[in-house]
């Protein structure tokens, strides 16, 4: 390899994860081999040397580079360890989460390539997929995030790459097809090289880098008098005897032909249910194991059709392509809606697999399809006793199962509820979430149980049964983040769960627990009037508990005298304090012009919880009707906020006067795709949630779907 100059590194670059760089080696070529245990040469500022860099007046995420010398060194160290934790944090500092290039990465980079080169540097691979990394992020950035130094350092680098594909290593020649087909430098600069190194290469995995190179490098112009005879290998290799290269050549050209993987389903699915793919976990490119590969085929298929997911629902003899099946499904399904019809009977199907992390995730599935599946809630039940726990998840197939009954509104579920509650068992130490997790929407299904108290809120039903049970846990020594939790079960549950009164004015007499007992009072209502004196006179303090005490006191009593009072002594309205506006309707009108004001305001909660406020007080539809509409103009596109729920909602309340809002929403009942914004388990209640309130608006409007 030839030697490259040191840059000053003035660009902005970042090193990918678990990748660090290394010094150069002395001398020129592939930066020589030194004997070992030998110090390799990083310059550090210090040197006087023509490769010399002055890494403190350089950048990397976590400001100066100064630090990155030594890293470089520790990669090359004899403690194989070491070397690998120092690369890890190269990877942390080059290129943290990307977004940029920084001016330390194409310093870097030279010193990278010449450690890559070294076969006795234990980091090599890694080193190039940060490489990998880093040219991929360039070719990607807008300009005002590519620190200029980059481009002249990657026109010098790419030779050395391009001589790394001739390594003895096999896993290093993979590793630098993928630099080669990450990085933005056109065909006619990559395609001769790799086409070299296509006719001698026999290790396998190399091969399957090689051809998703092949694929890329083709695609970037100019890509020079090579570009045809590489499209006519790939083309060829859809014919390989090999199944892993077929689906190789799959995804190299689909960028250019995207309807192949329709066409060549059969290729597809023979291929990623083939033992080979086992291949793939050591390929560059995408070291996945079987989920990861299915994963990553799907993507190749656009829309909601279900072919390649009823495919991999079929049945195998190898447990991890059945739970990848499975993991595929649980993608579709909570992107899509039509695809349920398909796949439902056959994820049911895996109810009774053999594999517990197959029955666990079938029946999580289910849950999430909740209504939709309750003609399997018989095959649900049948797991209830089954406490094999899924490795990869907390929680056990009963307890899947639980929770899959509980969102079909099944009373099956009501002996296990009531055993978490009144058990050894708590909700922390089951399957069920000590606490509620939100994660944001993806394009794949974590399979994962809510927290206790987010199973029962569903359960207003079936208050009566569980209440005896519930009313056990409120007691002052609960954990304090359960009794929270617990107590706001009880307010969502309303006038049913009066039967909690008793033991929630216990609760309202503690100064450790009165919060969460004025919470569930508050919701539970007139029932809860005995809690008269003591929350007047703690509506009587300051700060934000005793405005929670006024607000309970009006919700318990109908008197919305100390409500009034605080309200009318608060500064700011934040969504919370126009919520509970709303919730005084007419005794809220002093404050309609307050409110009218707020109707126009930058930030979509205020606008429309003060849009609510006002209606509800004044009857007012001339300002709150287009404050709530401008909340609602996503939808017709398949965009979802979490502010469109309650904005829909309070629109389905103000009636005919809402029509023309209506009319932007009247395409959602038809729409595939799930109106989320939030993964695993929330997005499908999200989407039913926000189509159950449009469908109310709908209907209150007259407006037809």
């Amino acid at each position: 390899m030839d030697d490259v100059d040191a840059v000053d590194g003035t660009g902005a670059a970042k090193v990918p994860e678990g990748q660090e760089a290394e010094g150069t080696g002395q001398g020129g070529g592939t930066g020589g081999t030194p004997a070992p245990h030998d110090t390799p040469h990083v310059p550090d500022g210090r040197d006087d040397g023509p490769g010399a860099v002055d890494w403190a007046a350089l950048e990397h995420n976590y400001g100066s580079a100064a630090d990155v010398p030594e890293l470089l060194r520790r990669c090359a160290g004899p403690d194989a360890g070491d070397a690998e934790d120092a690369s890890s944090e190269l990877l942390n500092l080059l290129f943290h989460q990307g977004g940029w290039i920084c001016s330390a990465a194409p310093a870097a980079l030279p010193f990278l390539l010449r450690l890559a080169a070294r076969p006795d540097v234990p980091t090599r691979r890694g080193l190039l997929e940060l490489v990998a990394m880093l040219a991929h992020e360039a070719g990607r950035v807008p300009g005002r995030f590519l620190d200029p130094g980059w481009p002249p350092a990657w026109a010098a680098a790419l030779p050395a790459v391009l001589t790394l594909l001739d390594d003895p290593d096999p896993s290093v020649r993979s590793a630098a097809a993928c630099v080669v087909g990450s990085c933005a430098s056109p065909g006619e600069s990559t395609l001769p090289a790799l086409l070299r190194r296509w006719r001698v290469e026999d290790d396998p995995v190399a091969r399957l880098d090689l051809v998703l190179a092949l694929g890329q490098a083709a695609l970037r112009e100019p890509a020079g008098a090579y570009a045809g005879e590489a499209h006519r290998l790939l083309r060829g290799l859809l014919d390989a005897p090999e199944a892993q290269l077929r689906l190789a050549a799959v995804h190299a050209l689909a960028p250019a032909d995207p309807g192949l993987p329709g066409r060549r389903l059969d290729l597809l699915l023979e291929a990623v249910r083939d033992p080979g793919v086992a291949l793939w976990r050591r390929a560059g490119a995408v070291e996945a194991g079987v989920q990861g590969v299915h994963h990553w085929t799907a993507g190749l298929l656009a829309g909601p059709a279900p072919g390649f997911t009823l495919g991999l629902l079929a049945d195998h003899p190898d447990d991890e392509q059945r739970i990848g099946g499975l993991a595929q499904a649980g993608s579709v399904l909570a992107r899509w809606r039509s695809p349920a019809a398909a796949l439902l009977p056959r994820v049911a199907a895996r109810l009774d697999d053999p594999a517990a992390e197959a029955r666990y995730r079938a029946a999580e599935l289910l849950a999430c399809l909740g209504p939709a599946a309750a003609a399997h809630a018989d095959a649900v039940a049948a797991l209830l006793g089954d406490a094999a726990r899924a490795a990869r998840h907390q929680g056990s197939v009963g307890e899947a199962a639980v929770w899959a009954l509980a969102r079909m509104n099944d009373p099956r579920c009501l002996p296990a509820l009531t055993e978490l509650l009144t058990g050894e068992r708590s909700g922390e130490q089951s399957g069920f979430m000590a606490s509620g997790v939100h994660l944001p929407a993806a394009d794949w299904h974590g399979a994962m149980l809510p927290a206790l108290d987010e199973v029962l809120v569903r359960l207003p039903d079936h208050a009566g049964a569980l209440l005896p049970a519930l009313c056990t846990r409120l007691d002052p020594a609960t954990d304090p983040r359960m009794l929270r939790r617990l107590c706001h079960v009880l307010a969502e549950w309303g006038p049913r769960a009066d039967a909690a009164v008793p033991r929630l004015l216990v609760l309202l007499a503690d100064d450790r627990t009165w919060t969460s007992a004025a919470t569930a009072l508050a919701g539970i209502g007139a029932a809860g009037a005995g809690a008269r004196e003591p929350l007047s006179a703690r509506s009587a303090g300051a700060g934000p508990d005793a405005d929670l005490a006024a607000w309970a006191y009006w919700k318990v009593t109908g008197e919305p005298g100390p409500l009034l009072e605080r309200l009318s002594a608060a500064g700011d309205l934040p969504p919370g304090a126009l919520r509970r506006l709303a919730g005084l309707g007419p005794h809220a009108a002093p404050w309609a012009d307050r409110l009218r004001a707020l109707t126009t305001h930058r930030e979509p909660w205020i606008r429309v919880e003060a849009a609510h406020a006002l209606w509800a007080a004044t009857g007012d539809t001339e300002h709150t009707v287009p404050a709530l509409t401008s909340a609602v103009r996503g939808p017709a596109e398949g965009t979802y906020l979490p502010v469109m729920l309650p904005a829909v909602r309070h629109l389905a309340r103000i009636g005919p006067a809402a029509r023309a809002a209506a009319g932007l929403v009247r395409a959602v009942p038809a729409h595939d795709g799930r109106y989320r914004s939030a993964g695993e388990w929330r997005g499908f209640t999200q989407d039913e949630e926000f189509r159950e309130a449009v469908d109310a608006l709908l209907t209150a409007c007259g407006v037809p779907a």
